[in-house]
């Protein structure tokens, strides 16, 4: 099984060419890896290294930030679908055993989880919060807070589960489809949706009228769904404003280049 999924990976993966990107990075595969306590050691400034593969809806999002505000990267391949992850050479940065997880050689930071790895990034590279994608004055950085909240409890698990249903499952795993999940999770998506099309009614985006990252959070997993799987809960005129905010979003430079980005496993 594990084979055969992972030659339907390389077939998607490769069905597309990669595109140009707005800051250079590189993509290599993941072989030896040094210790915790040799990598904290290490003091020579490099790029940050971010261990997963292109195609990886995490991967996707934490780039996002990257891409925003140009910093430059490493991508280290690692083959999560080979269980490359699960090796104790990386389990030693993610004791979950999943990707992503990134490394960043200047503060010695090993961090996994795609959003604390893009708020670290704009915290970081954003001191002075120019890009607004991180918000600093109280009332902007509460209803933030709030936007970033509610797409990880009211949007992820409804996209997540359509995304196994309708993708993974029948595409990769060649499984069946449960109705049952995807009428669950389509209604609860479609009563989430409809609430951001009242929000943004009243705003150009979730929170507030500038662009943040709860806003793009959004897009690995509605890309795949609207692209791949072809739902129009995004698109569809009977939401307009939230037809409008997805259009902005995922046309913007950044997402263009990272969701463009086939890059082969091997």
């Amino acid at each position: 099984m594990a084979s055969q999924i992972y030659k339907k990976f390389q077939h998607l993966l490769q069905s597309s060419p990669p595109s140009s990107s707005l800051q250079a990075h590189s993509v290599r595969r993941s072989h030896s890896l040094p210790s915790r306590d040799h990598y904290i050691r290490t003091t020579i400034t490099m790029a940050i290294q971010i261990y997963g593969i292109p195609v990886s809806v995490a991967v996707r999002r934490a780039l996002v930030a990257f891409k925003e505000l140009n910093v430059p990267y490493e991508l280290i391949i690692v083959d999560a679908i080979k269980g490359e992850n699960k090796s104790p050479e990386h389990v030693q940065f993610h004791p979950f055993g999943k990707i992503p997880y990134m490394r960043d050689p200047e503060t010695g930071l090993a961090l996994y989880e795609s959003r604390a790895m893009a708020r670290y990034i704009v915290n970081k590279y954003d001191e002075d919060g120019k890009s607004g994608l991180i918000p600093h004055e109280a009332v902007a950085a509460a209803k933030f807070e709030q936007a970033a909240a509610v797409e990880i409890t009211r949007y992820e698990p409804h996209v997540n589960r359509l995304a196994e249903e309708l993708f993974y499952k029948p595409r990769l795993l060649q499984l069946e489809t449960d109705d049952a999940v995807v009428t669950k999770s389509l209604a609860g998506l479609n009563q989430t949706l409809d609430v951001y099309d009242d929000i943004l009614s009243k705003q150009k985006y979730l929170a507030g009228d500038f662009v943040t990252l709860a806003d793009l959070f959004h897009l690995p997993v509605g890309t795949l769904l609207t692209e791949s799987v072809k739902l129009d809960v995004l698109t569809t005129d009977t939401r307009p404003n939230v037809q409008r905010w997805w259009k902005d979003i995922s046309s913007r430079p950044s997402w263009v280049v990272i969701s463009g980005d086939r890059a082969p496993l091997a």
